[in-house]
């Protein structure tokens, strides 16, 4: 799930299960991606509001069950059912921990490939290392769009500038910048913030963020969606994500009507449109400059995904596999026509009727257990349509940013969320409500990849500082074999892959944890290294005034300083005196924006 900036996808820290030990095939054809820098990045060169019945739109005012926090949590593929569907662009197959290649064959030449952590250099970063950006609260900028706290944000802004971090990353809120009637934008906090950034010599990284705040782990503040497209669901509840039982879901309009003119004659991927373009032309002469990544805003929290396990309302509750998000009448229309299509009509009548509850396990439903219904034909067919719809989605708005970015210097990002609960399961159950028809014998995120290769995206990923051990056993998770899957699967398609850390923590151990999945590396049978750069950039979840405190600000110090350098060969001695000495030098200052934080 995520809480975000962007959101983010985690777990809770539970009894530790028994570790899950990656073998996994040389997906790379012993060659790394080849990549080109553009003026849009990189090209590859081959929880939810309410949960009421009636359909009437959420108020601007949060629910009683709101819920504040800060964030955490997503797979594999084969040949789809029919060539209806949309056509699986790679085969693969997956017996136990080991992943391999098919080679067009019923008896392919299985081979494998054992990946290790190693200290290679990066071209990236200050000294050929990864730079690190954070995150800013949620609420930087307020409802009436205007800069929160500039004092607080001001003595932040300088304090992380001391530390050796690249830039910042803020959340541009549809519902702020176009709340009062369509097509008229308020930018002023933005302005500000901006404006402050470059002043202190920091990069910004801005989310256009078309979902609402407030619903998921993490969410701290409460930001709906615009005034006017709350007053348009009111009309008209399909207009959002429903689920069987009829919840409607209003952190996001529903992929089923991307194309259709209901937001007062615009379509949602025109509103979305339009909005990418005004911020284009009202901050033109920051792009490629301070602003320098465009994180393009794909569903709930963010992400490219369904709204298939919302917090709000205690509906839904880890580990629980969630449910379909397929029943408003648009979504059920296509598919009908789908179903039709493929000569069994009998399968557009809705979601598999034996998929459970939110809350559920998968072996406690007849679609997702062990030898259920998710592995036959239906299921199949089902799968494809709910998961090809959804790339769909990301298709189109990704064009559309492609087309309004191209030529500003600014990069584009995509965030993918990380669903590890029930990863260690054959159908992956968690992960197919979301959307990602990732199972044991099938790789869902390769072709997600690709589609983000298509137009240039680099692929934004959580879970880089999770470790399995900490995972609740019964909960069947994996987030670091879900991490090296999504890693080699961004390789393969020769797409630059971004990290987060799911929850915001400041302990060694998940620092650490970052550091070691930034240098994931290949080792060939020769033990010749593969060299890759597992990652663009990494943005901390997130500023705050626990961040400054003192014990807290010497390992993240520590931390920027470890992705910095990568492969650095000063002894300890002189890492640990120069730590030493920064800390004493900026006392006061990291003094300063830890009361200017904790000021309300």
């Amino acid at each position: 799930m995520a809480f975000q900036s962007s959101s983010f996808s985690g777990s809770i820290p539970g009894n530790t299960p028994e570790s899950i030990r990656g073998l996994w095939s040389d997906v790379h054809d012993k060659q790394p991606p080849v990549t080109r820098r553009s003026a849009q990045g990189f090209y590859n060169s081959s929880n939810h509001p309410g949960s009421n019945f009636d359909g009437a739109a959420p108020s601007a005012s949060p629910p009683s069950s709101f819920i504040s926090g800060d964030e955490w949590w997503k797979k594999k593929e084969t040949v789809p059912p029919s060539a209806v569907l949309w056509p699986s662009l790679e085969s693969s197959f997956l017996v136990g921990d080991k992943l391999f290649e098919l080679q067009g064959s019923s008896d392919p030449n299985l081979t494998e490939k054992e990946y290790v952590y190693i200290d290679t250099p990066s071209s990236r970063g200050a000294n050929g290392g990864v730079p690190v950006y954070v995150m800013l609260p949620l609420d930087s900028v307020n409802q009436n769009s205007t800069l929160n706290r500039p004092r607080a944000m001001n003595a932040s802004m300088r304090a992380l500038k001391t530390a050796g971090v690249e830039g910042l990353m803020v959340d541009v809120w549809w519902g702020i910048v176009e709340a009062g009637e369509p097509m008229a934008y308020n930018w002023g906090g933005y302005k500000e913030l901006i404006a402050m950034a470059k002043e202190h010599g920091l990069k910004m990284q801005m989310v256009m963020s078309f979902h609402q705040c407030g619903g998921n782990v993490g969410d701290s503040c409460w930001i709906p969606l615009p005034q006017w497209v709350r007053e348009e669901i009111d009309k008209n509840p399909d207009v959002v994500y429903t689920d069987k039982d009829g919840r409607r879901n209003y952190e996001y309009l529903s992929l089923g009507c991307d194309s259709l003119p209901l937001l007062q004659g615009r379509s949602p991927i025109e509103a979305y449109s339009d909005f990418m373009r005004a911020f284009r032309d009202e901050f033109k002469d920051y792009l490629g400059d301070v602003i320098v990544e465009i994180q393009v805003g794909l569903g709930p929290a963010g992400e490219l995904r369904y709204p298939a396990y919302p917090e709000i309302n205690n509906t839904w509750q880890f580990p629980g596999i969630g449910e379909f998000q397929c029943y408003d009448k648009y979504m059920l229309a296509s598919l009908r026509a789908v179903a039709e299509q493929a000569g069994h009509p009998e399968w557009g009548k809705g979601g598999p009727h034996d998929a459970g509850q939110y809350k559920q396990f998968p072996e406690e439903t007849g679609f997702f257990h062990e030898n259920g219904s998710w592995n036959t034909p239906y299921g199949e067919f089902f799968l494809e349509w709910y998961s090809g719809i959804l790339l769909q989605h990301g298709e189109r708005i990704l064009s559309a940013a492609e087309g309004i970015f191209r030529g500003t210097g600014c990069k584009l990002s995509g965030k993918v969320a990380g669903i590890h609960w029930h990863y260690s399961t054959p159908s992956h159950s968690a992960e197919l409500t979301a959307g990602y028809y990732n199972t044991r014998t099938r790789d869902g995120y390769l072709p997600i990849a690709q589609m983000f290769g298509k137009h240039g995206v680099t692929l934004n990923f959580t879970c880089f500082e999770m470790r399995d051990e900490e995972q609740p056993f019964n909960a069947n998770c994996s987030p670091e074999g879900l991490l090296r899957q999504v890693t080699f699967a961004a390789r393969k398609a020769g797409v630059p892959l971004a990290g987060e850390n799911a929850l915001m923590r400041f302990d060694e151990c998940a620092y650490n944890q970052v550091v070691k999945n930034s240098r994931l590396m290949s080792e060939h049978e020769d033990d010749l290294p593969d060299v890759y750069e597992l990652m663009c950039s990494f943005t901390f979840l997130r500023m705050s005034e626990q961040l400054f405190q003192s014990d807290n600000w010497r390992r993240f110090v520590q931390f920027v300083r470890e992705m910095a350098e990568r492969q650095s060969r000063q002894p300890w001695e002189a890492k640990h005196h120069a730590l030493e000495s920064h800390m004493h030098a900026t006392q006061p200052l990291v003094q300063e924006a830890e009361a200017a934080m904790m000021q309300k």
